[in-house]
């Protein structure tokens, strides 16, 4: 059982890995408080029993809104999954500095605000649960994914930090690595690379990038990937667990390419990565 009341605040609950949380906590006598930018994608969680708010990461007003409510009810905010995020894909000359600039702003920085906004509650109930959605991703590049990869390892570094800097005030921080989760995610992915430049320099580069990482939750590997649920439950043991690990990885995919990742050199890394992405050239 968990040191802090079983009060859990998640975000980017309208669809995935989110709603597959809030929906699978709510059923193991956690009070849930689901969130998203419309509140009406939240109707199948409220009839599970979950609590909807409105909270967008982007938004400091809706941010703080969304904390002081669940702290005005229970005191202080028991734990925090900081699942809000998304992905996009494309060479990096070929994405808008504007939509990179986005990404970050709801991959990391929505997650680092919310931590600040729920910590000062924590410290001062003395417990507390922070759980933060990484991936695999923050662990290995693969070609065309340079801007999303950058935001997990930025979610990697932080929660390290974060660990260390809060364990005296008895605030558990734990870190959750999925690898292919077979969600709405992909059709994000590469719908971003169909918007990116479709005539220039890249265009080959990425039409390959979509083209592989549909293939990637379509195909053979998709059968080394899981669903959003094998995730929800990792969740739970990273908020129930008394003694939480700093990192939980999901799925054989992530555990595979991880261990890939970590076995080879970078020339070697570079290598496979040619055998799968066109190199792009004039």
């Amino acid at each position: 059982m968990p040191d802090s009341p079983k009060v859990v605040l998640i975000t980017g609950c309208s669809s995935g890995i989110g709603a597959a949380t809030a929906a699978y906590l709510a059923e193991h006598d956690w009070t849930v408080y689901a969130t998203a930018r419309r509140v009406d994608t939240l109707a199948p969680l409220v009839a599970k029993g979950c609590r909807a708010l409105a909270l967008d990461v982007n938004d400091e007003a809706s941010m703080r809104a969304a904390v002081e409510q669940v702290e005005a009810e229970h005191g202080s905010v028991g734990a925090l999954v900081n699942n809000a995020g998304y992905s996009q894909s494309g060479a990096l000359e070929s994405i808008p500095l504007d939509n990179i600039r986005r990404q970050f702003e709801t991959n990391v920085f929505g997650l680092i605000r919310m931590c600040q906004l729920v910590l000062p509650g924590m410290r001062t109930a003395g417990s507390g649960r922070i759980v933060n959605i990484g991936s695999m991703g923050g662990k290995l590049t693969f070609p065309g994914g340079g801007v999303y990869h950058a935001t997990k390892y930025s979610v990697e570094a932080l929660s390290d930090a974060l660990r260390f800097e809060v364990q005296g005030f008895g605030v558990k921080v734990a870190l959750i690595e999925p690898g292919l989760i077979v969600t709405d995610f992909a059709k994000t992915a590469v719908s971003s690379v169909d918007a990116a430049d479709a005539d220039g320099p890249y265009a080959t580069f990425n039409k390959a990038v979509g083209e592989r990482t549909e293939g990637a939750y379509k195909g053979p590997l998709a059968k080394l990937g899981g669903g959003p649920e094998d995730v929800a439950k990792v969740i739970r043991r990273a908020l129930e667990s008394r003694r939480p690990k700093p990192r939980y990885t999901v799925t054989p995919s992530a555990s595979l390419a991880i261990m890939q990742r970590r076995m080879v050199s970078d020339r070697i890394w570079d290598r496979a990565m040619r055998s799968q992405f066109p190199v792009p050239r004039p």
